[in-house]
């Protein structure tokens, strides 16, 4: 036992060497600015400020740009986030079966998650422009064309955007969780008289649900990084429908607006933590009413 705790004590110079690198850079481009960012939210200047408290916050929370990202937001999260959950499922339990040509669609789902932004958005850009593919087509079909993002519209074309990049990932999350349930359980259910959605319900919907929760938590943080689409497409100024709390600090950011700037980012960074820990709290629950 002696021997073993002085090994022990002697590989902890060895361990702190080999995470000194990580710790360092983790201080430096993220702990430091994270407590600077906090320390001008709660002062009124970022030079020689003095101590404003909450007073950022609350002002913050009535002005009615910051709202309106904001409720823009979480809409955006709100659609996009379930339909990414569903169509990933069912695509994963799609591909999971025999079918012909089944690794070229996996594949192709993979494909957007490789492609620079930049190519994407010029893509979908091209599609949805007032002079664009769709608006071309439509003139041939005898409909008008339309200006996709400066309409109620662009909110839907950035959940197309998003979904088209991001389902791919989702999918193959699903895919490794399907395929991890043993095909054993299947069998014996099948024996015992269970159909189809029965077996789903009983063993495929209770052995993902681990991978389900992951899968939901890693949409929500995607959902929120989908301004470099929408920036890239629309601009600053985009249409309101599609005017995000990113947006919002990004011309805060422009305007040297600080305060705002960080005050946003932190409520927004406390929304997801928040977020995060009830979906936590209610898998726990879950896993333990399942067994």
């Amino acid at each position: 036992m002696r021997m073993r705790r002085r090994l022990r004590y002697k590989e902890w110079p060895i361990a702190l060497m080999f995470l000194l690198p990580s710790v360092t850079g983790f201080s430096l481009f993220f702990l430091i600015p994270f407590g600077m960012g906090f320390y001008f939210s709660l002062v009124d200047s970022p030079v020689q400020g003095s101590f404003a408290g909450l007073d950022n916050y609350r002002e913050l929370l009535r002005n009615p740009v910051f709202l309106r990202a904001a409720s823009n937001t979480f809409l955006f999260v709100a659609i996009s986030v379930p339909l990414n959950m569903l169509l990933s499922l069912g695509l994963a339990m799609l591909l999971n079966r025999k079918l012909p040509f089944r690794q070229a669609f996996r594949i192709s789902f993979l494909c957007p998650l490789v492609v620079p932004v930049a190519s994407v958005v010029l893509v979908w850009k091209s599609m949805f422009d007032l002079h664009g593919v769709l608006n071309g087509w439509m003139t041939q079909w005898g409909i008008g064309a339309k200006d996709w993002m400066e309409s109620g519209a662009a909110l839907y074309v950035v959940i197309i955007v998003y979904l088209w990049k991001n389902i791919g990932y989702n999918m193959i999350l699903f895919l490794a969780g399907l395929q991890n349930i043993p095909a054993d359980y299947y069998e014996a259910a099948s024996i015992d008289g269970a159909g189809k959605f029965k077996q789903w319900r009983s063993i495929t919907l209770v052995y993902l649900t681990p991978t389900g929760f992951f899968v939901l938590i890693m949409s929500i943080i995607n959902s929120f990084k989908v301004f470099r689409e929408t920036y890239l497409i629309a601009g600053d100024y985009p249409d309101p429908s599609i005017y995000l709390l990113q947006h919002y600090m990004n011309n805060m950011f422009k305007s040297l607006d600080y305060q705002k700037l960080t005050t946003a980012a932190f409520l927004m960074a406390l929304v997801i933590v928040l977020l995060v820990w009830v979906l936590f709290l209610v898998e726990r629950r879950i896993s333990r009413t399942l067994g």
